[in-house]
């Protein structure tokens, strides 16, 4: 439940509004297996989208090609960013994340773009708000909710990108820390009703941006404290990160921030998935989440699984009480979020254990000293 003294972003005091929907959204959790969306970029590509679209009129003497920054589309072509979240909402998600994945100063410097990180975000918010607000009026009595999409980064703290400088990196901790601050304070502007740290493959990237979210919520009181979701890929069948942690190890990582769900998404179709989510889904007290690809990419980029396939994995993690949310990363498009939302609809979702205390410690291995 919201603390008494409960502000939203701003600072001022909080409205009824803002009270009844933090705690419903925390509410969803406890009562029902929650649905997320699917891919943004997949659906983007089915739109013929070209670089005056990417432009607009805002961006028209931009001294830098920008067709393919995905992120941008939510200030030049808004209409197609809230059109494929109300598709997802359509489908059956509960929740959506903002089109934000590569908004950060240090994303958007690859197309010269990082001035205007805070109204991508901001923009991106207001796309995702519109289509919630209008599933809920389509369907009374529905709640419809909004994460603050925080991507992983296109440079790494842990490693190098040098082969012969195994010292060098492309980053430094407070730029990163500085990225994600900016990104953060955005995207709480906007009305996030969570955050949602995705894709980590460098738990360092994840700690910086954990770190920054922290620092945001200082600053901002106890208004901000949107609840924080963690999201982690494992890249391949070694089942590690590719900086290289398994997921117990992971989890002891990034647990002191203690996050309101924790889950793995990306890089693997579910199947590939199983042992992750079954282990984690023993050792995290807290909320668990799997949004997969659908599939692998095969040799044309594409991805072959299925609606059907996809709900029938996700069906089974649910089943064995493995999940409390699910949904769709790479690939994944309305058709199957609706099968997956037809799938669980009903069913009970995972039980939070409660963790045993011990000293829980990790390097690339986890350590539990009883």
């Amino acid at each position: 439940m919201p603390h008494p003294n409960f502000k939203n972003s701003l600072g001022s005091p909080a409205s009824s509004a803002d009270l009844a929907r933090a705690d419903a959204f925390r509410r969803l959790f406890a009562a029902k297996v929650v649905v997320l969306d699917g891919a943004m970029g997949s659906m983007i590509q089915t739109y013929p989208l070209e670089e005056a679209d990417f432009r607009g009129e805002r961006f028209r003497h931009h001294p830098h090609d920008l067709k393919g920054n995905n992120d941008l589309l939510c200030l030049t072509r808004p209409d197609v960013i809230e059109k494929i979240h109300g598709e997802y909402f359509a489908a059956g998600s509960d929740l959506v994340e903002t089109n934000t994945f590569s908004s950060t100063a240090i994303g958007m410097a690859d197309y010269h773009c990082e001035p205007f990180v805070r109204d991508i975000n901001l923009a991106a918010v207001a796309c995702a708000q519109r289509a919630a607000r209008l599933a809920e009026e389509a369907t009374p009595g529905r709640a419809c909710f909004v994460a603050g999409a925080i991507g992983p980064l296109n440079r790494t703290l842990s490693m190098s990108p040098d082969v012969n400088r195994p010292d060098y990196r492309a980053v430094t901790w407070e730029q990163v820390v500085d990225a994600y601050t900016e990104q953060v304070h955005a995207l709480l502007d906007g009305g996030v009703d969570a955050l949602l740290v995705e894709t980590i493959f460098d738990t360092l990237n994840s700690k910086a941006a954990l770190f920054a979210i922290a620092q945001v919520f200082d600053t901002r009181g106890e208004a901000a404290q949107v609840p924080v979701m963690i999201s982690v890929t494992i890249t391949d069948a070694s089942g590690r990160t590719l900086s290289g942690q398994t997921i117990s190890a992971f989890y002891h990582s990034i647990a002191h921030a203690k996050p309101f769900s924790v889950g793995i998404n990306c890089a693997l179709g579910g199947d590939a998935m199983r042992p992750y989510v079954e282990e984690l889904s023993r050792i995290a007290s807290t909320y668990t989440t799997c949004y997969p690809n659908a599939g692998l990419p095969n040799a044309f980029g594409g991805y072959d699984e299925t609606p059907d396939d996809m709900a029938r994995v996700l069906g089974d993690f649910v089943a064995n009480g493995w999940v409390n949310l699910v949904g769709g990363c790479c690939g994944s498009t309305p058709a199957h979020i609706a099968a997956i939302a037809r799938t669980v609809r009903g069913r009970a979702p995972r039980q939070v254990p409660q963790a045993a205390r011990a000293l829980r410690l990790s390097g690339l291995e986890p350590l539990v000293v009883a």
